[in-house]
């Protein structure tokens, strides 16, 4: 199973997880998130169009999911994954950059483009960065490497993971199911994804002119 036909096709491989895994769904759900969110070598997984796909599911009685065990454990799974991710950035940031090995996985330009959100946006970075892929993964991971208190870094990770969760939880919820929907829930997919990545191509953009003006 590749991961582009995961993504593109999420709807019906979360229903083979269900009917494969039952009350293991609620595990593996929260496996994803939390590795999407808190591993920053990983930043590819599923995200919004994971807890879409799911709470489409969870709208429909027949699958038995529960919306609100789905939406604690995608809150717990993405507050926890940020709080690794800044805890990897405390402690082996510089050696992670460093590392001959470990600075292939770990994206230097889209590090340097976190760090310059985080620069422009301040904290309500680690919110903000929730909605764009990519950017979601490494922004924690700067903020661990020295540019914010822990104390803080919660505060508006717990927000931002909330209003993450809520959003794609209500859209899943309340409009997985409509036929329209059902049957153009690959285009949908696509659609997510590509909004998602619009702020990440506005920056790069202006990145690169930035730099022909320079």
């Amino acid at each position: 199973m590749g991961l582009v036909d995961f993504i593109l096709h999420i709807d019906h491989h979360m229903v083979n997880i269900v009917n494969n895994f039952g009350l293991w769904t609620y595990l593996i759900l929260f496996l994803i998130i939390f590795i999407e969110t808190g591993v920053v070598i990983l930043p590819f997984l599923p995200g919004d169009s994971l807890i879409f796909a799911a709470m489409a599911l969870a709208a429909n009685p027949s699958y038995g999911l529960s919306p609100w065990i789905l939406f604690f454990v995608f809150l717990v799974a993405a507050v926890l994954g940020d709080s690794l991710n800044y805890e990897i950035g405390e402690h082996f940031g510089e050696f992670a950059t460093q590392n001959k090995y470990l600075s292939k996985l770990i994206n230097k330009e889209h590090l340097d483009e976190a760090h310059a959100f985080f620069q422009k946006h301040g904290g309500k970075t680690i919110a903000i960065g929730r909605f764009i892929p990519l950017i979601r993964t490494f922004v924690p991971f700067v903020a661990g490497s020295g540019t914010m208190h822990y104390g803080r870094f919660l505060k508006f990770n717990l927000l931002g993971g909330f209003l993450w969760v809520l959003l794609c939880s209500l859209a899943g919820f309340l409009f997985g199911n409509i036929p329209a929907v059902q049957e153009h829930f690959s285009m949908i997919i696509i659609g997510i994804v590509i909004v998602s990545l619009i702020p990440i191509l506005v920056t790069a953009l202006r990145n690169r002119k930035k730099k022909s003006v320079e």
